[in-house]
C-alpha cells in the first residue's frame, strides 16, 4: 500500500462511513488511487461464464453504487466491477446512519435499502465508460413496486446494452421480503421472467444469481437445482449475513447486512456446497471477507472461477484487489497451477 493510500484511510476512517465512501469514490476519480490497470498474466486470465477476465479478482456491487467511478475503479488492478444495486426507479434507501464501520472485527453492517440514483441515470454512465473493462449491473427492484420480478426484468432490458454481465439480486436482508424470492416456487418464477427476457435481448450476455449465506442445504439444492433448469450462467456466493455471532465491534448489534471477515467461512461453506451441488456445472464467484490472496485462493480452490471483494477496502484501501491478483499469481506458481482455472475446485472434487 502506498503511502497516500494509507494517510487518506487514515483521514477516511475519522468521518462518518458513508461520508468518507462518498469522498473516497471523488478522489478516485481525481487521479489519487492506483492506476496502472488490471493486473493479468497468462496464468491470472480467465474465462468467467463466457467473459474473458484479465484476473478474477473483481469489485462486488456496493462500492460504486450509481457507475460514477467506473474507469478510475477499474484502473486499480481489478479484472471486473460490478455496479448497482440498481432499480427502475431512483430511490433513497433507507434513513442514515445506514453504513457502520465494525473495526475490531474488520466488518461492516449496512441497511442501505438499494438506495441508488435509477436506472434512467446510470444508463448514460455506463455507456460512457464502454471498453473501459468488464462491467456488470446487479439488478434491484424498488421499495415499493408491487412486481418485483417486473423490476428486474425492466432494468435489464433498460441497461442491456451498456454492460457485460447482470446479476439478480434476490439476497439483500435491507429491502423488506426481498430474500422470499429465494423460495423454490417464487425464484423458479423470477428467473423464467428474467432468462425469457435474455432470450428475447440476444442472449449473449451471462445472467447471475446473488444468494445469501443464511441459507441451508435444502435451501441450497433448490436454488442449484432451480438455476440449472433455467440455465442461469453463474451464482454469487454470497450477500451480506444477518448472523452476529462471535463480534467484538460496539456496533455489532446494528440492524442489516454483515460483510468482512466473519463472513468468510460461512460463504466459502455456501460456495462449495453450491459447487457440489451443481457438479462444477454451474461458474460460481466467491465472494464474502476476501481481504488477502490466501482467501481469494481458498474460494477458487472451493469451487469459485472468480472472486469479489468490497468491505475489506475499507480497511486496506482501493488497491488491494490488485494486490490480491499478484499475490493469488504467486501462490498459483508456488502449486504448480499454470492457470487459475486448474485450481477452481481443486479442495473440492465433484
Amino acid at each position: 500500500m502506498s503511502l497516500l493510500e494509507r494517510a487518506g484511510l487514515r483521514l477516511l476512517r475519522r468521518l462518518d462511513p458513508e461520508t468518507a465512501h462518498a469522498i473516497a469514490l471523488r478522489a478516485l476519480n481525481a487521479g489519487l488511487g492506483p492506476r496502472g490497470g488490471p493486473v493479468t498474466s497468462p496464468r491470472l486470465a480467465t474465462v468467467l461464464a463466457g467473459l474473458a477476465l484479465p484476473n478474477p479478482v473483481g469489485i462486488a456491487a456496493g462500492f460504486d453504487k450509481n457507475a460514477k467511478a467506473i474507469r478510475a475503479a477499474l484502473a486499480a488492478g481489478p479484472g471486473f466491477l460490478e455496479i448497482g444495486a440498481v432499480t427502475p426507479l431512483a430511490q433513497q434507501g433507507n434513513p442514515r446512519p445506514r453504513l457502520f464501520r465494525l473495526t475490531r472485527d474488520r466488518a461492516a453492517i449496512n441497511r442501505f435499502g438499494f438506495n441508488n440514483d435509477g436506472m434512467v441515470a446510470v444508463a448514460p454512465r455506463l455507456a460512457g465508460a464502454r471498453g473501459a473493462g468488464i462491467v456488470g449491473v446487479n439488478l434491484g427492484a424498488n421499495k415499493e413496486a408491487e412486481d418485483r420480478a417486473q423490476d428486474y426484468v425492466t432494468v435489464l432490458r433498460h441497461l442491456w446494452a451498456q454492460a457485460d454481465f447482470f446479476t439478480v439480486n434476490v439476497s439483500s436482508p435491507n429491502t423488506e421480503r426481498l430474500r422470499e424470492l429465494q423460495g423454490r416456487a417464487a425464484l423458479d418464477a423470477l428467473l423464467g421472467r428474467v432468462m425469457a427476457a435474455k432470450a428475447d435481448l440476444g442472449g449473449a450476455k451471462p445472467v447471475f444469481l446473488k444468494i445469501a449465506p443464511d441459507l441451508g442445504e435444502a435451501e441450497l439444492a433448490d436454488i442449484a437445482e432451480t438455476a440449472l433448469a433455467h440455465g442461469l450462467d453463474g451464482i454469487i456466493a454470497t450477500n451480506t449475513t444477518l448472523a452476529r455471532e462471535g463480534l467484538a465491534s460496539r456496533h455489532r448489534d446494528q440492524a442489516g447486512g454483515l460483510s468482512g471477515q466473519p463472513l468468510f467461512a460461512p460463504s466459502t461453506a455456501v460456495l462449495a456446497s453450491l459447487y457440489r451441488l451443481t457438479g462444477g456445472k454451474l461458474a460460481l464467484i466467491g465472494t464474502g471477507g476476501v481481504a488477502t490472496p490466501e482467501q481469494a485462493y481458498a474460494k477458487i480452490r472451493a469451487g469459485a472461477s472468480a472472486v469479489q471483494l468490497y468491505t475489506a477496502m475499507i480497511y486496506h484501501g482501493i488497491g488491494l484487489p490488485g494486490r490480491i491478483a499478484r499475490g493469488l499469481e504467486r501462490l498459483l506458481e508456488r502449486d504448480g497451477f499454470a492457470h487459475v482455472a486448474e485450481a477452481v475446485g481443486a479442495d473440492n472434487p465433484v
